[in-house]
């Protein structure tokens, strides 16, 4: 689009549903974070850091890849990192094939911490999202999130 196209604007359903897609959006990760940081001393990213690293082979993730599965900044990431090693939570590892980068590795008391907070939270996810819907719309939004994902993918692979 250059600056000579003329702007197809949201009509008046559009910008609704926009907005209140970027509000929920919004109010679920703050709650769910804010629920994770009174229980268990957790920030939302935190919680998703462990539990990438608790599904991945050997409960280990190149610091790289582990990024784009929490979806945050490589800096944030670091950042993150950094609290959850200092915690006890994560170590890093030096990575043989490429000195350059590095491991993030669950440690036992970061499993621990992950297997202690998890049914809370899966628990406030039921509560915030799950309960709220229908069977029929749940499997609705499980359609529309996987056609936005696979969209937004695929514009990124480009």
């Amino acid at each position: 689009m250059t600056a000579m196209d003329p702007v197809d604007w949201l009509d008046d359903d559009q910008q609704r549903i926009w907005r209140s897609f970027l509000r929920t959006n919004s109010l679920m990760n703050q709650e769910l974070d804010r629920d994770l940081r009174q229980r268990d001393g957790l920030t939302l990213v935190e919680y998703g850091i462990l539990v990438s690293l608790s599904e991945a082979e050997g409960q280990r993730v190149r610091m790289r890849h582990l990024a784009d599965s929490v979806i945050v900044s490589k800096s944030r990431l670091s950042h993150q990192i950094a609290r959850l090693e200092r915690d006890g939570y994560v170590r890093r590892e030096s990575c043989s094939q490429d000195r350059r980068g590095s491991w993030a590795v669950l440690t036992e008391h970061g499993e621990k911490a992950l297997s202690e907070a998890a049914p809370g939270h899966v628990a406030r996810v039921r509560e915030c999202l799950f309960d709220r819907l229908t069977s029929e719309q749940v499997e609705r939004l499980g359609e529309i999130m996987g056609v936005l994902e696979d969209g937004l993918r695929e514009r990124t692979r480009r």
